[in-house]
């Protein structure tokens, strides 16, 4: 009987793990070939939780993976980045997925033995902003604009603000339905960086998973807020471009100033997440996004998901397999489909500096 792994979701106790499971001979005959490229570990099990910012990438992952090494089993739990990466310093998983980076005042962790608590970019993707309005297919707004109408400064459809960037368009004078997170976010805290670097003298809050502006409308998590959208005329929210994709949402391109606004996609969000530099010490690879890119084909909402691993100090059980996992899903063949699941892949750069860091992992 062949071995064919598949991603599996099972709910247990409230939480999704996603693993990879035998699929039996009926699986084996659907199931692609092994990708070659992908080095194994001889054996052994690597448990991670946290980021669902990641949680798609991280199911395509597990069954790429688990179809070349069977005798490897990798799980994920998606929490949400707090959880994962508390799980993580607490020696109860392998590794912790994170919206936002580890800070340096907390890498220095018992579970590490000796060793820090290290940030490795794993994937990003754009955050789009999304609208309801009836004859307007194509909108244009900048970071000024989008954070008077977040905060509730701009609450008609055709202020001038709005009308000054979109010229040829049919604004009607409809009140503005501004919808953002009700729970905590990496996604909130991604865009709030953007409008508080992008247009510090309108966004005068502090970045936050919270929401921190005024007035407007919530919803818990981005499916919610993305159905809040769909289901008023003249609302306006943020949320994965995924999200966009299966509800057929029209999304607003941005005035970066750049010679063309930019609209969100895997290959934009990529461009973006190009202009980020390392700020991170020693093998910590966090990066600092650059919100007021005016590159070209940049989108600058964009956040980036790390794995939270230890430069030294990791099991000697489960580090193999760990290695193994990691150089794949940063490898041309792990990175290579994701922008089919609205994923950017990580700039050939910046992934190329973490597949070193993961090589020097004991």
């Amino acid at each position: 009987m062949g071995v064919a792994a598949v991603a599996a979701v099972l709910a247990v106790g409230g939480a999704a793990w996603i693993f990879a499971t035998d699929g039996g001979e009926a699986g084996t005959r659907r199931a692609a070939s092994p990708d070659p490229r992908i080095g194994c570990a001889a054996k052994g099990q690597v448990a991670g939780s946290g980021s669902t910012a990641q949680q798609n990438a991280m199911e395509h992952w597990i069954k790429q993976y688990g179809r070349a090494c069977p005798g490897v089993q990798i799980r994920y739990n998606p929490l949400g980045s707090g959880a994962g990466v508390a799980q993580f310093m607490r020696g109860a998983t392998a590794f912790g997925g994170t919206d936002g980076a580890v800070k340096p005042e907390d890498q220095t962790q018992w579970v590490c033995r000796g060793g820090y608590a290290i940030n490795l970019p794993a994937v990003g993707g754009p955050i789009a902003v999304g609208y309801n309005l009836s004859g307007v297919d194509d909108l244009v707004l900048d970071a000024p604009t989008l954070a008077k109408i977040f905060d509730s400064e701009i609450t008609k459809w055709n202020d001038p603000a709005i009308r000054a960037l979109n010229p040829g368009a049919e604004l009607p004078d409809l009140d503005i339905q501004p919808v953002h997170r009700s729970d905590g976010s990496g996604t909130t805290q991604n865009f709030t960086a953007y409008l508080a670097a992008a247009a510090p003298q309108h966004w005068p809050y502090t970045v936050s998973k919270e929401w921190p502006g005024k007035g407007g409308n919530s919803a818990d998590g981005s499916e919610n807020v993305a159905g809040a959208v769909t289901g008023a005329h003249g609302a306006i929210g943020y949320f994965e471009l995924s999200f966009a994709t299966k509800d057929k949402i029209p999304t607003v391109r941005i005035n970066t100033g750049a010679s063309e606004p930019v609209a969100p996609s895997p290959e934009t969000a990529s461009a973006g997440i190009a202009t980020a530099r390392v700020v991170g010490k020693g093998k910590d690879l966090s990066l600092q996004l650059d919100y007021t890119t005016q590159d070209p084909g940049a989108y600058p909402i964009v956040l980036v998901t790390y794995e939270v691993v230890c430069d030294t100090g990791n099991q000697p059980g489960t580090l193999p397999a760990l290695k193994s996992f990691l150089t794949y899903t940063v490898s041309e063949a792990g990175q290579e489909n994701l922008a089919d699941i609205h994923y950017a892949p990580l700039p050939a750069n910046i992934a190329t500096r973490v597949h070193e860091v993961i090589r020097t992992l004991s």
